[in-house]
């Protein structure tokens, strides 16, 4: 079983219906702690690591077998916590920041500030040395509409935000609410995002110790 970690429950059907388009048969486990998220923007991604490393410990404890973390901004407090639960943990976005750190001149969009430098470093990281020239875009006012329900509003005012980027070989969208914007955009430039390659991952790891 792989269990998810969910900072909003908007991502509940949006990896289950992934599930059901590449992964048949995959179980699941949804695990939605929206005060995670709320308490890593107030404090610190470092704030909420003894709380995260609960919430794994009790997936591990009911039959999870690989867990996967959703959100970007405390992806990497959730990853560390592996050693300690002795299965793996993925965050959602390490293979879209992989593919980003392939390209030259990359730029991160993400609509809450707690994202922004979690993202950049896990691309940076994942150059591994390489010099690559990362900008970042907070895109402001959009998740005040996501928060208020309105995902259309947040959808668009995150694609206008992305087609206005310029001198960009690739652009990626650094939470997983925002990867529906892609198909909104009108930009030549390639914009990733970060469910589907996710899910991919942590579905070959969950399978492989099941």
């Amino acid at each position: 079983m792989l269990a998810l970690l969910h900072t909003s429950p908007v991502h509940v059907p949006v990896f289950e219906n992934l599930r059901d388009e590449d992964h048949p048969g995959l179980a699941l486990r949804h695990l939605v702690h929206e005060e995670l998220l709320a308490r890593a923007r107030e404090e610190g991604p470092a704030a909420v690591a003894s709380a995260v490393a609960a919430v794994l410990a009790g997936a591990v404890a009911e039959g999870a077998t690989a867990v996967l973390c959703t959100c970007s901004s405390i992806g990497g407090v959730a990853e560390a916590c592996a050693a300690e639960l002795g299965v793996p943990v993925l965050r959602v976005d390490r293979p879209m920041a992989a593919e980003a750190a392939g390209k030259r001149r990359v730029v991160v969009v993400a609509t809450v500030h707690s994202t922004l430098e979690p993202t950049a470093a896990l691309i940076r990281e994942e150059a591994a040395g390489r010099h690559i020239d990362l900008r970042t875009l907070l895109v402001d006012g959009a998740w005040e509409r996501f928060e208020s329900g309105d995902r259309d509003g947040f959808l668009n005012t995150v694609a206008a935000a992305v087609d206005a980027v310029r001198e960009a070989d690739v652009i990626v969208l650094a939470q997983a609410s925002m990867a529906d914007a892609a198909d909104r955009t009108r930009t030549a430039v390639p914009v990733l995002s970060s469910p589907r390659q996710g899910l991919r991952a942590a579905a070959e790891v969950a399978s492989s110790g099941s």
